[in-house]
């Protein structure tokens, strides 16, 4: 009776946690609609995979930015990143160096490195972010 139980108990923990995110084909694909991109000031983003999509808070992100333009100026944070180009042209600045680079080149940003893209070519400069945020702490 105690292995029942225990056995018992084992499948209600598992299936809580799978119940907190359940996973299905109709949430597991993500199509393009430009119904749902967020206007930025130098393009626009759709969120692929969003903060709240995984439970470890990995993301990924296709950002537009016009020619000439760049998402923000050089920045640094806690959380690694990569860049994959997938359309035109980027200058990607890195610890105080630069380098052009084209499509279907990826570019890591390490943590806490000073890192910026900006568009540097003449169509507009596609590419996805790929990022897993810190967990918040949990409260003591």
């Amino acid at each position: 009776m105690k292995v029942i139980f225990k056995v018992c108990c084992l499948l209600l923990i598992t299936n809580l946690s799978v119940k907190a995110q359940q996973y299905t084909i109709e949430n597991c694909v993500n199509e393009f609609k430009k119904e749902k991109v967020e206007a930025t000031q130098v393009g626009y983003q759709y969120w692929f995979a969003d903060k709240k999509f995984l439970e470890d808070s990995r993301t990924l992100k296709l950002s537009v930015v016009d020619v000439g333009k760049a998402t923000h100026a050089p920045h640094q944070h806690p959380e690694a990143e990569f860049f994959f180009i997938l359309e035109g042209k980027a200058e990607f600045f890195l610890d105080g160096k630069t380098k052009e680079v084209g499509p279907y080149t990826s570019l890591y940003c390490p943590s806490n490195v000073m890192h910026g893209i900006r568009n540097a070519g003449d169509v507009q400069l596609k590419y996805l972010v790929i990022k897993k945020y810190e967990q918040p702490k949990p409260a003591k």
